[in-house]
C-alpha cells in the first residue's frame, strides 16, 4: 500500500496508463503536417483497434517491482471505440522507510480499467472507469473527458475531469479510513506552422481523507512518532509543451520539449524539464533519446527531525528538498504485417534515475540520503 514510496506509486499509475499511449513518440513525426495537408477533412478520428502487451521493471532504492499489462481496443460502430485494459504490479519492498522502521514485505497490485470513446465531427468524448486492489488499498476512479477541434483543426480544446474514492488500511488493522480525489483538466493544442505544434495544460487536484502512510513514522527530538497528515489538500500544475519535425526527405526526426510547474497548498513547489529526440532509421526502426531534470521544494510539515511538536510532522522523503535525473532510450521495430491483417510494432524502453536528496538522511548512518533507480519497459503492440 503507501508503505510504498511515492514515486513508486506514480510509476505505478504512469506504466497502467502506458499502453494507451505506446506509440505517442512516433506520432510526434510528421503529426503537424499530416494535419496541414489534410485539408478541409478535419473529422476527428477513432483510435486505431489495436492489442498491447507490455511487461515493466523497476528497481532501485531497494524497492523492485514488475508485471504485465494488456489492452484490447475494438472500434463497435463508426463512431465508438471500447477498451479495456487489465494490470499486475508485483513489489518487493525493503525501501529506507521500511528497513529502517518495519520489516521488508512483498504485495501484489491489480487494476482493471474499462473504456469508451465517442466521436462527432470534430469532438470526441471519452469515458473511463478504473479499479485496483492491493491487500491494503483499494481504489476506485471514473474520469469523463472532451476535446474539440476549432479553427478548422487548427486548435484543440479540452475539458476533462476525474473522481476517486480510495478505501485506506494496513496489514494490522484492515481497512480503517477512506480518501477522495478530485481532478479537474483543462488544455489547448495549437498548430504553430507546418513543423511545430505547442499545447498547454493546467491541472487542478482536491484531495481529502485519509493522505498518510499508516507505515511511516517521523522523528521529533529524536524520537519515531507515527507521522500526522492534514486531511486536505489541493494543488495545480502547469504543464507546455512543444514537438516539432525537424527531419528532411528521407531523415524524419522530431524534437519535443516539455515543462511541468507543480504547487500546493502544503507549499511543495516542483519543476520539471524534459527534452527528447526522436528519429527514424530506415523505414522499420524508430528511436528516441531524452533527459529530464525535477526538483522539489519541501512541505510546510517536514521534518527530517523536527524540534517542536507541531500539529502536523511527516518525515517522507517524497515530501523533502530533493532532485532526480532521469536518461533514457526507446527503440520500436515496425515487423510489418501478420498474417495478412496484423501490423505488429515491438518497443523496448530503459531509464535510469538518480535520486539525491538534500534534507532526508539515513538514520543507520546519518549521512544524506541518495539512490538510483532502473526502469525497463517491453512491450508489443498489434493494429488490425
Amino acid at each position: 500500500m503507501v508503505a510504498t514510496s511515492g514515486w513508486v506509486r506514480r510509476l505505478r499509475r504512469a506504466l497502467a496508463r502506458r499502453p494507451h499511449h505506446l506509440m505517442r513518440a512516433g506520432r510526434a513525426l510528421g503529426v503537424v503536417g499530416g494535419v496541414m495537408a489534410a485539408g478541409g477533412a478535419y473529422a476527428v478520428d477513432l483510435p486505431e483497434d489495436r492489442a498491447d502487451a507490455m511487461y515493466h521493471f523497476y528497481d532501485g532504492g531497494g524497492t523492485r517491482a514488475d508485471g504485465p499489462a494488456l489492452l484490447i481496443r475494438k472500434k463497435v460502430a463508426d463512431r465508438l471505440s471500447i477498451s479495456g485494459s487489465y494490470f499486475i504490479d508485483s513489489v518487493s519492498n525493503a525501501s529506507i522507510d521500511v528497513v529502517t522502521t518495519a520489516s521488508p514485505y512483498k504485495e501484489k497490485r491489480t487494476e482493471y480499467s474499462l473504456g469508451a470513446d465517442y466521436v462527432y465531427r470534430d469532438a470526441q468524448v471519452s469515458l473511463s472507469g478504473t479499479t485496483s486492489d492491493e491487500p491494503d488499498y483499494k481504489a476506485n476512479s471514473v474520469s469523463l473527458d472532451v476535446s474539440q477541434e476549432v479553427f478548422g483543426g487548427m486548435t484543440t480544446i479540452s475539458l476533462g475531469a476525474s473522481r476517486g474514492a480510495d478505501h485506506v488500511g494496513s496489514r494490522y488493522e484492515g481497512m480503517f479510513d477512506r480518501a477522495q480525489h478530485w481532478r479537474y483538466r483543462f488544455g489547448v493544442t495549437q498548430i504553430l506552422t507546418p513543423r511545430w505544434l505547442m499545447s498547454a495544460n493546467l491541472e487542478a487536484v482536491s484531495d481529502n481523507g485519509y493522505l498518510g502512510n499508516p507505515y511511516r513514522v517521523a522523528q521529533v527530538f529524536g524520537t519515531l512518532v507515527q507521522e500526522r497528515y492534514p486531511r486536505t489538500r489541493s494543488s495545480r500544475a502547469l504543464k507546455l509543451r512543444a514537438v516539432g519535425d525537424i527531419g528532411q526527405g528521407e531523415q524524419r526526426a522530431a524534437l519535443r520539449a516539455e515543462y511541468r510547474y507543480f504547487w500546493d497548498n502544503w507549499e511543495i513547489k516542483a519543476h520539471t524539464l524534459e527534452v527528447g529526440y526522436t528519429r527514424y532509421f530506415g523505414a522499420e526502426w524508430l528511436g528516441e533519446a531524452f533527459v529530464r531534470y525535477n526538483t522539489q521544494k519541501q512541505a510546510l510539515f517536514y521534518s527530517d527531525n523536527a524540534q517542536s511538536e507541531t500539529l502536523y510532522v511527516s518525515r517522507n522523503k517524497q515530501l523533502s528538498d530533493f532532485n532526480d535525473v532521469g536518461i533514457g532510450a526507446k527503440a520500436t521495430y515496425s515487423a510489418g504485417k501478420v498474417a495478412d491483417k496484423f501490423d505488429v510494432k515491438w518497443n523496448a524502453q530503459y531509464q535510469f534515475m538518480r535520486f539525491r536528496y538534500k534534507n532526508f538522511t539515513d538514520i543507520r548512518t546519518n549521512s544524506l540520503y541518495s539512490f538510483d533507480a532502473n526502469i525497463l519497459e517491453l512491450f508489443v503492440s498489434a493494429t488490425f
